[in-house]
């Protein structure tokens, strides 16, 4: 397995990151070692928050079935008892004109059902993650898109929006993600109004940190060349 604390200094650095980017990982069962969540949230997303704040801990479906929205995209069924909260939660969203219901077919999903999802900080994980998520400023994560450039293994969809956890099988699927968020995962996860979300597939960290290297120090340079241009050459 990989020197995850090793990589999440690199790619801190790299991008200037204020917040911890957490490793996620869908499995049958749990790992050794590892403790279960206790208590309840509002959402899966919120889950990302606890684990950016440094807690390391797996969920069972259970955990995530409050979250009708994001039970769908990790393919969770929910219990008979509470099966109407999906189309519930869609009505409401189409009443209101957040969402047209012929968009929801066309939702990235998980295409297995996980026994557990664990999460962690990234320099934490105790298992190889699926994906990485990076919370950060747009300027952090044009960079994170330039690197997943790089690799080769950016995705070729359009930035992804509502909702925000479709990109863990988009990206687990497609390559890197960007994500401009929802305003549900705003709420439960206190992303700030300029931030956004980048998501690499853990097989790709390695070699994204790498070339981030590489894109960052390229940014930096160039950002000296234009602003010197800038300087000569504007007139007003």
């Amino acid at each position: 397995m990989s020197n995850y604390r090793a990589l999440e200094q690199r790619i801190k650095k790299s991008l200037g990151l204020k917040k911890r980017p957490v490793a996620v990982k869908f499995q049958e069962s749990a790992p050794a070692g590892v403790e279960k969540f206790v208590g309840t949230e509002p959402s899966g997303c919120s889950f990302w928050r606890l684990a950016a704040a440094g807690r390391t801990f797996y969920t069972v479906p259970g955990d995530h079935y409050n979250c009708p929205i994001g039970s769908y995209t990790h393919n969770i069924s929910l219990p008979p008892e509470r099966a109407q909260e999906l189309d519930q939660t869609l009505g409401l969203m189409v009443q209101i004109g957040y969402v047209k219901m012929e968009e929801v077919p066309g939702i990235p999903r998980l295409p297995l059902t996980p026994g557990v999802v664990v999460y962690s900080p990234l320099a934490d994980a105790p298992v190889t993650p699926d994906v990485v998520l990076f919370a950060g400023p747009a300027s952090q994560i044009m960079l994170l898109n330039e690197a997943a450039q790089r690799t080769g293994r950016a995705s070729q969809l359009p930035m992804l929006g509502r909702p925000t956890c479709m990109a863990l099988p988009a990206a687990m699927a497609h390559g890197t993600i960007v994500s401009s968020g929802c305003i549900g995962n705003r709420v439960y996860t206190g992303l700030d109004d300029g931030e956004m979300y980048g998501v690499v597939p853990g097989s790709d960290l390695a070699r994204f940190a790498d070339e981030l290297h590489i894109v960052a120090d390229a940014n930096h340079q160039l950002a000296q060349y234009h602003e010197s241009r800038r300087e000569a050459l504007a007139s007003a």
